[in-house]
């Protein structure tokens, strides 16, 4: 099942936005020296804002145009410079450049086969960050769900700096998470 992306462009044009960035995204970014930053399934924009407030160079990219939209009209209202793309992800039209990137964030969105490319887009001493519903118990993976664990194995050969699956403190997600901060390991950087 691929991404329903008109089902998303009406629930942004009906109004529906995000609100404060990502908890996690905003520890972990905060702690980083502000570089440059993909925010892969931005949505309106709430991570990819943040992230150009604290002084970092952010491409954000979503295949609702709709999104895209009104992330362009809160950065002109804010006066940030945000490279704002259009893509479906799905379908490979966004090309993730190897160490390009100091910061990969794909927060709440589920594309297994976008793991291993997001991996090889991470600059030597960047981050990667990822966060995915997870199923409760009784329920099985889908398109859309990971099963518990299942994030962290596409982090093995990485150093994982912060992994937690359950109930989220973003209490806008009310179904379990996996989370996961990882950065190249040393030896794989030689």
């Amino acid at each position: 099942m691929t991404m329903d992306l008109e089902g998303w462009n009406d629930r942004y044009r009906a109004g529906e936005t995000d609100g404060e960035p990502t908890p996690l995204l905003a520890k972990m970014a905060g702690a980083l020296q502000p570089g440059k930053a993909l925010d892969l399934a931005s949505g309106t924009g709430r991570n990819a804002l943040w992230l150009a407030q604290n002084g970092w160079t952010v491409t954000a990219v979503d295949g609702a145009p709709a999104a895209i939209e009104i992330l362009l009209r809160k950065a002109a209202t804010e006066k940030l410079a945000i490279d704002c793309r259009v893509a479906n992800l799905e379908r490979g039209e966004y090309e993730l450049k190897p160490a390009a990137w100091d910061l990969v964030a794909m927060c709440y969105y589920l594309q297994r086969d976008l793991f291993e490319p997001a991996k090889k887009a991470v600059a030597p001493n960047g981050m990667l960050l990822a966060i995915v519903h997870i199923t409760e118990p009784g329920e099985e993976p889908t398109s859309t769900r990971m099963k518990p664990g299942e994030l962290k194995s596409y982090f093995q050969d990485w150093e994982i700096l912060h992994y937690f699956e359950g109930k989220p403190a973003d209490t806008a997600h009310r179904r379990s998470v996996a989370e996961v901060a990882a950065k190249p390991a040393r030896s794989a950087q030689l």
